[in-house]
């Protein structure tokens, strides 16, 4: 349910339910009606609630990502995926430049 994910990560946050929703710019009002209903926000609430806790809108509805072997990936490239899905578009192109870096470097050192 939306609200025990909201609720934990508050507690994680070490934010009241009250000051987080105040904070992202909704009412006490639409945290009462997210537990009494069990009612998850739409999509404009829900991005906005997703960029205050730094973490996805799937991870926000407890949709489960995909598991490393159902996207043919190995763990590390796996973690580097759930890593990254919540950076903004400039922080992916940064690391990606970083992987490039790395790989030109190992390049130049014959590995």
């Amino acid at each position: 349910m939306f609200y025990d994910i909201y609720k934990a990560l508050c507690e994680q946050r070490g934010v009241s339910l009250s000051r987080a929703a105040a904070e992202i710019g909704l009412s006490n009002a639409t945290v009462t009606k997210w537990k009494k209903t069990g009612a998850a926000p739409g999509g404009d609430t829900l991005t906005k609630v997703a960029a205050y806790f730094g973490v996805s809108v799937d991870k926000l509805l407890g949709v489960e990502p995909p598991s490393a072997e159902g996207l043919g990936l190995d763990d590390f490239t796996y973690a580097l995926y759930s890593e990254t899905q919540t950076l903004t578009e400039e922080n992916k192109q940064k690391l990606l430049e970083m992987a490039r870096f790395f790989r030109q470097q190992q390049e130049k050192e014959g590995r």
